[in-house]
């Protein structure tokens, strides 16, 4: 799972030696696995590059996840009638290791945003409301495990951003979501998902504006957190 994880959006093919590098696997036992997802299809051999893509069956897997998400069913037909009725971009996201992935976007900006948002893109979890909604539901250890993860990939900055996510947690826990503007004039607000029987999920606005964060938070805070009740809710039918 490590090497398929290790192609990356953009990737196109990988060796053995780019993998043993990416995921820290001895090579022999590199060449080993991939030769075995090649035989069940999940990587297909380029002889002239001597390298690996992607095979077939992970398309179907991603596929059959969406399509068997009574989280997704239920949440992806409510969050198109809130984005467009308050020209916003609304996302739901799960976690992969320090990532969310977005399981689902909607993008209905009243302004067009530099950044395309597609389903199985990767957000840092450390920098985004998506991320930090996530981390306030954490048991205390994974969370401090976490933690070492960040401080350990980002040590010259880990003062400042150990004081965001403790504060980002903090907003989460007392008033139900944070907000973040990570990149320039994209103000997000994250929430997190928590829906019986199914892993923690995030879900947030953002919006590209020149609007105050607190104006934002304003507009934006009681129509996520109806939302959130709506999928839980909406989940919870389809669940029975």
């Amino acid at each position: 799972m490590d090497i398929l994880r290790a192609f990356a959006s953009g990737t196109t093919v990988l060796r053995n030696g780019d993998l043993a590098e990416l995921t820290g696997l001895p090579k022999p036992t590199v060449t080993r696995l991939t030769r075995t997802l090649v035989e069940t299809g999940f990587l297909e051999y380029d002889p002239a590059r001597k390298a690996y893509r992607l095979g077939i069956p992970v398309l179907g897997l991603a596929h059959a996840f969406r399509t068997g998400s009574t989280a997704l069913r239920a949440a992806t037909p409510l969050m198109r009638e809130v984005a467009q009725r308050l020209r916003i971009n609304v996302g739901i996201a799960g976690a992969d290791g320090t990532d969310m992935v977005y399981l689902e976007s909607v993008r209905y900006g009243a302004r067009p945003s530099l950044r395309t948002v597609v389903s199985g893109q990767r957000v840092p979890m450390k920098l985004t409301s998506l991320g930090r909604a996530y981390l306030s539901q954490l048991p205390a250890s994974e969370f401090a495990a976490k933690m070492e993860q960040f401080r350990n990939a980002d040590m010259v900055g880990w003062s400042r951003l150990n004081k965001d996510i403790t504060l980002a947690v903090r907003a989460v826990r007392q008033q139900g979501y944070c907000v973040t503007s990570w990149q320039p004039q994209v103000v997000a607000i994250g929430t997190p998902l928590v829906i019986p029987g199914h892993n923690v999920l995030a879900l947030n606005f953002s919006v590209l504006s020149e609007e105050s964060l607190s104006s934002i938070e304003a507009r934006l805070s009681g129509p996520l957190l109806v939302l959130r009740d709506q999928i839980i809710g909406a989940t919870a039918e389809l669940d029975e």
